[in-house]
């Protein structure tokens, strides 16, 4: 059996069952296309891995709780718009081709990350700087909305027919090592240059240093041949001349795009984010966990588990997708929340204990209470009681009960034993400021009476250093990567067999961005707010954990097989038996 021939000329049938070592042709393919996508994912990811200095350069009119949430919503933004960037360049990769394609996402992407190292700060441009940054974002969700989709079609349309898992495996590896990149890089120039001057101005480096990527990726990405199957569909002239249309306006190809969100792509993207960026954010933000100790034991969980999306690839061409996905998802439904106890436990343990010894009550009319997730919140917007004692303990990471008492009764923080009354604001003027002996006795409750308190009761200020377990978190970090790569490794192939070629761009990209841009982009913003209302700070997972269960019951339900399917050939067409009536 033959391999795939070099030349244009693809009129004849390509036989691809053989199970023969990868060529160096094929190597320098998957590694080529995996390279620039990987720098891709690395701009992209930037953002999160420097969320906090973000907070603090851009939204430093806020107050530190809501600038945090709305640095959430802003690194959300470029994820709302992936779907419209796989619309957008899913058109464009089933008309022109995937190559062409390729070009204009790596362009855009390197381009709108280098000028966010450009950018002013609030404290120079004011509204303008939140305003532009926001805008970058989403120029890069545009180009990251038609780049995985072409990266995972143009190697699966090189792959031998019973191997695609194992080679799309490769680029299912990208997005975790362009998280570790990203992570690697800020803290080396963090180290380097030491907090202060990283802080100020260097933040800036990380960003600057993706005008080489983008010049590498452009470099590699120009050497590249058109897929196979792309040339062949086109010489038959068989392409399609309105990929939207037959996407969206038949319901044949509608139905399997819904299917394919609800019954693969949206458990995989909450697992995806609750497993590596909504992990690292509750390690720093939550556990209190110092950010370059956090840094190194998600980078060593990383490293470790990095193999395994190629491997439940190679696997998933014996066994099927489907059981290694379902099976991911179901194990993430039972795990999630034991492994984030885990996870308070191994890191910050003087908290755990302070939380199962001492339990801490909010007693307040509801009515007085506003909503604490709101991210357009100043230190005006919280002024009753309810909402200073809310505010003051979810900043200290201190989990409490809610508990409803008469309108008129006076609200009180229960810790253990101890009952402290929050003072109430004194609003003046227009109503944006506390009067100053107001403002005195808030201070001194934020920062002396409510710290004081749970300090005796045992609570922390921040992890211990000399307590943490480095060995219990990544171990922990290591089994949330786990049900990442179970879910994600397969996928790729999974999505890639169940559209024809002529529309497989368009047709995959929009299910997979919907998934990872809604649900798993926005997880982390969803996740918080929800914690910050409810008062656990667990509270949060069991969005991820609902996303999953649908995601189970309708992959089970619906979903079929698909590894055996012949995508060069047989089904530049739909074809009716594929996934079932």
């Amino acid at each position: 059996m033959s391999r795939l021939p070099d030349s244009p000329d693809l009129s004849d049938e390509i036989d691809r069952d053989e199970r023969l070592p990868m060529t160096t042709q094929e190597r320098r393919l998957v590694l080529t296309s995996s390279i620039g996508t990987i720098f891709q994912w690395y701009d992209f990811f930037l953002y999160g891995a420097m969320a906090s200095v973000i907070a603090r350069q851009f939204f430093t009119s806020l107050e530190p709780g809501a600038a945090f949430i709305l640095t959430l919503l802003a690194f959300a933004a470029g994820f709302v718009v992936r779907p419209v960037g796989a619309v957008i360049f899913g058109h464009l990769g089933d008309r022109i081709g995937r190559k062409q394609t390729f070009l204009a996402t790596v362009l855009l992407m390197g381009i709108s990350t280098v000028l966010v190292a450009l950018l002013p700060t609030y404290s120079t441009a004011g509204v303008f700087a939140p305003i532009a940054l926001v805008a970058l974002r989403m120029l890069q969700g545009l180009a990251l909305g038609g780049e995985y989709g072409g990266a995972v079609i143009y190697v699966a349309e090189h792959a031998p027919q019973h191997q695609r898992g194992a080679y799309t495996g490769w680029i299912q590896t990208t997005a975790t090592i362009g998280l570790l990149l990203s992570l690697l890089v800020v803290l080396g120039v963090r180290t380097a240059l030491g907090e202060a001057a990283f802080a100020d101005w260097g933040w800036r480096v990380p960003f600057g240093l993706s005008a080489l990527m983008l010049s590498l990726s452009l470099w590699l990405r120009l050497s590249l041949t058109e897929s196979p199957a792309f040339r062949r569909m086109q010489q038959e002239g068989r392409g399609s001349k309105a990929p939207l249309a037959e996407c969206f306006g038949q319901w044949k190809n509608l139905r399997v795009i819904v299917l394919a969100l609800f019954g693969l792509v949206a458990g995989q993207a909450v697992i995806w984010y609750t497993g590596q960026f909504y992990a690292l954010f509750f390690l720093t933000g939550v556990l209190k966990v110092e950010a370059s100790t956090a840094t190194w034991l998600m980078t060593v969980a990383l490293l470790i588990t990095l193999p395994l999306f190629v491997g439940f690839g190679m696997l998933s061409d014996r066994v099927g997708r489907k059981p290694i996905i379902m099976t991911g998802l179901l194990l993430a439904c039972l795990g999630l929340q034991p492994l984030y106890h885990a996870l308070t436990h191994f890191a910050n343990p003087a908290l755990a204990e302070a939380q199962q010894k001492v339990r801490i009550v909010v007693r307040a009319d509801p009515a007085t209470c506003s909503f604490q997730a709101n991210p357009l919140a100043t230190d005006t917007s919280f002024s009753s009681a309810c909402d200073i004692a809310k505010r003051t303990l979810a900043q200290l990471s201190a989990s409490y009960h809610n508990e409803a008492v008469a309108p008129g009764t006076p609200t009180e923080v229960r810790i253990g034993e101890t009952v402290l009354q929050p003072p109430e604001g004194i609003l003046i003027d227009d109503g944006s400021r506390f009067d100053q002996d107001s403002l005195l006795e808030i201070s001194h409750f934020r920062k002396e009476v409510l710290p004081d308190a749970l300090a005796a009761a045992g609570y922390p200020a921040k992890a211990d250093p000399a307590r943490l377990s480095h060995a219990g978190v990544v171990l922990v970090l290591v089994a949330l990567m786990v049900l990442v790569a179970m879910v994600y490794g397969p996928l790729g192939a999974a999505l890639v067999e169940m559209f024809p070629t002529r529309i497989r761009y368009t047709a995959m990209s929009l299910p997979y961005h919907l998934g990872n841009g809604w649900f798993g982009g926005l997880l982390p913003s969803i996740a918080f707010g929800m914690s910050a209302q409810d008062g656990s700070m667990y509270h949060g997972l069991w969005f991820p954990i609902a996303v999953a269960g649908l995601t189970f019951a309708v992959g089970m339900a619906f979903i079929r097989e698909t590894k055996d399917v012949d995508i060069y050939a047989k089904f530049l067409y739909w074809h009716p038996n594929r996934l079932g009536r």
